[in-house]
């Protein structure tokens, strides 16, 4: 696993939020609640989880793309420049 120069521990108010938020579905679902209503509860959670995965992902092209690039090591720079890469590709095949 590569080092971290970044943290993330912001966001972790954040995911407790979306955990409360996944615990009222649980309720919504075990109260027999109306499929709309926790179908909006879900995209609530969804629309959540991205700002989660945006904010993180920022950082790191903040923080450790940039860090690489200013680097001396090639290698490292190609590594961090593939990384990226492979996950946008990653994230264009799940959407």
């Amino acid at each position: 696993m590569a080092k971290q120069l970044t943290t993330h521990e912001e966001q972790l108010v954040f995911l407790k939020k979306i955990e409360g938020q996944i615990r009222g579905v649980q309720k919504m679902i075990n109260e027999k609640r109306y499929c709309v209503d926790i179908i909006t509860q879900i995209h609530s959670i969804i629309g959540a989880l991205y700002r989660v995965e945006n904010e993180v992902f920022r950082k790191h092209i903040a923080g450790c793309l940039v860090h690489a690039l200013k680097g001396k090591s090639e290698v490292e720079r190609e590594k961090k420049i593939n990384e990226v890469i492979e996950l946008i590709s990653t994230f264009r095949k799940i959407i």
